[in-house]
């Protein structure tokens, strides 16, 4: 998939105010400062498109972008400043909650991690949130640049290890992108297009 154009729609922070259309959506979520906004501009050719900040936390609201005009990319607030709720195990305001909970134009979550790290609480915990809601979701891990292949595939396998160890029958689908060096950026945006495809054909991916 080549995206064309990518158009700035609106910001809200009530769920029952996001667009109207019923068209396809793909949320992307993660700790402050895990390169979300970089990876979005990365995305759709736009540099610009999504406000990027050396201070953690700048998304504060849910932004809805127009993507070729037949499905929406929508940037979230991180959770990483978010106190956590031992009710729902989420770590992130309750606007997103509802989002999460009741947008059926939503097919898709990507939440992002940052690679350089290892598994981190916060990230699998927000994770067993998505899974327990049974919301569908991929991981995408950032920053592939900063460190070599070898701690990739171990951080990795770190992941796997903690996941499996919270009762997760698999690894959720993952990418490992580079917004730096575009790496990854044609197997996201391709898996996007194949999901898509599927919605369209169907016609009842809502």
């Amino acid at each position: 998939m080549k995206i064309n154009t990518a158009e700035f729609i609106v910001s809200n922070s009530d769920a029952s105010k996001c667009p109207k259309d019923f068209l396809p959506e793909y949320a992307f979520i993660g700790r402050s400062n895990v390169g979300k906004s970089s990876l979005i501009n990365m995305l759709t050719n736009n540099k610009n498109l999504a406000k990027t900040s050396a201070r953690p936390g700048k998304t504060q609201l849910i932004n809805h972008f127009k993507i070729n005009n037949n499905w929406f990319l929508v940037d979230l607030p991180g959770y990483g400043y978010a106190k956590v709720s031992k009710k729902t195990k989420s770590v992130f305001q309750k606007f997103i909650t509802d989002y999460f909970e009741n947008r059926e134009q939503l097919v898709c979550a990507f939440v992002l991690i940052d690679i350089r790290h290892e598994a981190q609480n916060i990230d699998i915990e927000f994770m067993s949130y998505m899974g327990e809601s049974e919301i569908p979701f991929c991981i995408i891990f950032t920053k592939a640049d900063k460190i070599g292949k070898t701690k990739i595939d171990s951080h990795i396998a770190a992941y796997k290890k903690q996941m499996f160890a919270n009762n997760w029958a698999e690894m959720p689908q993952y990418f490992v992108t580079s917004s730096a060096e575009s790496i990854g950026k044609e197997e996201l945006l391709s898996y996007i297009d194949q999901v898509n495809q599927e919605v369209f054909k169907n016609n009842s991916g809502f």
